[in-house]
């Protein structure tokens, strides 16, 4: 029995370059997601969906006890695939199934992982049909424990989960919360968000590996006064993506991020700032311990000179606001790379106009490795979207021209580019 492959979602939009087209986080991965027989259970359908949503094709295996609080047709519609509950199946195991599913998976995902299946994966208990297929796989194995808090902390428990972490099992840690018993505790099913982005980083060859990384995300706030400030439309997202695909290739990645709404990914250590000269500050303090730093950040150019304790009452008069130069954090860190010892610098040119121009001169001037450039004036690229159209700019003027997509997929050919320049380095290519 084979797993046909899901396609990931389009973007919407003008068409993409055929090259990119379905370019899903899990495109092309073959996810098992066993389900045990828990109240989190209920949770295992938009679990489901969201893998379908990344790219993967899920197959998924209930235990008996699974299918008290969710149907398999319900699974079964949200994957596409038939859903597996029963080992004695004629038709799927008259091919041995279960052993082709467990040859077939990328990743197996246990989620909710209960008590009971930790112990039998720990025993090595095979009586079921997930259990069989958990005992024959080669893949990587992902338990998410969802269960109370006093059967988490119990010391049988305890034990059994690092059983499964010596057997080489990853496992993501429950959440802390109000419970299904009513109770507050440790011992709710992770965020399915991280599930997914756990399940990414597993799946991602670890090319930055005991790299040191840090990106800059967001906009700096100036204040005037208490309640107001200057500054520019960036959401972060940009900047959020790059922490996140250097995290998923297992770099060590600190990201200092100007005040936006976004959660930092899985594995992203954040320093929070809101001014251009906090920035500053906490990226010259982290600079000296990084082997690459990304300043994707939207710092403000200017600041005022005074900020008034009290909030400036609106009234007749003009209001005017003295303004001075901000620091130029790139610059800084261009003029001193050599002693920070710094292999990979990279900034982001939002420009206007004359883009490849402009971007070209800011690298130089900066003693850049790469300059990521996009062009406001166009539709899909910059502040506030979701996608990017960008060119990746070299030291020797070299251009790659990227047509629209994610985010993310950006933040991937970038991380490319960079390795691509670690590793001309090297090798003594400059």
């Amino acid at each position: 029995m084979t797993i046909p492959g899901a396609g990931a979602n389009r973007p919407t939009g003008d068409r993409m370059d055929a090259n990119f087209e379905n370019c899903g986080r899990l495109n092309g991965k073959s996810i098992l997601l066993g389900v045990s027989g828990g109240i989190a259970a209920y949770k295992s359908a938009e679990l489901v969906r969201q893998l379908v949503k990344a790219g993967a094709s899920v197959q998924v295996v209930m235990t008996a006890n699974a299918q008290q609080f969710i149907t398999p047709l319900t699974l079964q519609a949200l994957s596409g695939q038939p859903v597996c509950t029963n080992l004695f199946d004629l038709e799927f195991e008259s091919q041995i199934g279960h052993i082709q599913l467990a040859r077939a998976a990328h990743l197996v995902i246990v989620a909710p992982a209960t008590a009971n299946l930790i112990a039998k994966m720990a025993a090595g208990i095979a009586d079921d049909y997930l259990t069989t297929v958990l005992l024959a796989t080669t893949a990587p194995v992902l338990v998410c424990p969802a269960m109370n808090s006093k059967m988490y902390e119990n010391p049988v428990t305890q034990r059994n989960l690092q059983a499964l972490r010596q057997l080489g099992c990853h496992l993501l840690e429950p959440a802390a919360g109000e419970l299904a018993c009513k109770e507050e505790g440790i011992g709710r099913l992770a965020e399915l968000t991280d599930i997914v982005e756990k399940a990414q980083h597993i799946l991602t060859p670890p090319t930055l590996k005991d790299k040191r990384v840090l990106v800059s995300a967001g906009p700096t706030w100036e204040r005037f006064d208490p309640v107001r400030f200057i500054s520019n439309p960036s959401s972060g997202k940009m900047g959020y993506a790059m922490a996140t695909a250097a995290a998923r290739r297992a770099a060590e990645v600190h990201l200092v991020s100007g005040p936006v709404a976004i959660k930092p990914s899985l594995g992203v250590q954040l320093h929070r700032v809101t001014s251009a000269l906090e920035m500053q500050e906490a990226i010259l303090k982290l600079a000296p311990q990084m082997d690459v730093i990304v300043m994707a950040a939207a710092v403000g150019d200017y600041r005022p000179v005074q900020a008034s304790p009290q909030k400036l009452k609106k009234n007749a008069r003009e209001l005017h606001i003295t303004l001075v130069d901000n620091p130029d954090i790139l610059a800084q860190l261009g003029r001193s790379r050599r002693e920070l010892k710094l292999q990979v610098l990279v900034g982001f040119a939002a420009e206007t106009e004359n883009l490849i121009a402009n971007a070209t001169e800011k690298l130089q001037k900066k003693n850049l490795d790469l300059i990521v450039a996009n062009n406001l004036m166009q539709s899909g690229s910059g502040f506030g979207w979701d996608t990017n159209v960008v060119k990746i700019i070299d030291r020797s003027g070299a251009v790659n021209e990227l047509p629209r997509l994610s985010k993310e997929q950006v933040a991937d050919h970038v991380w490319d580019r960079i390795e691509q320049v670690i590793a001309e380095k090297s090798h003594g290519i400059q």
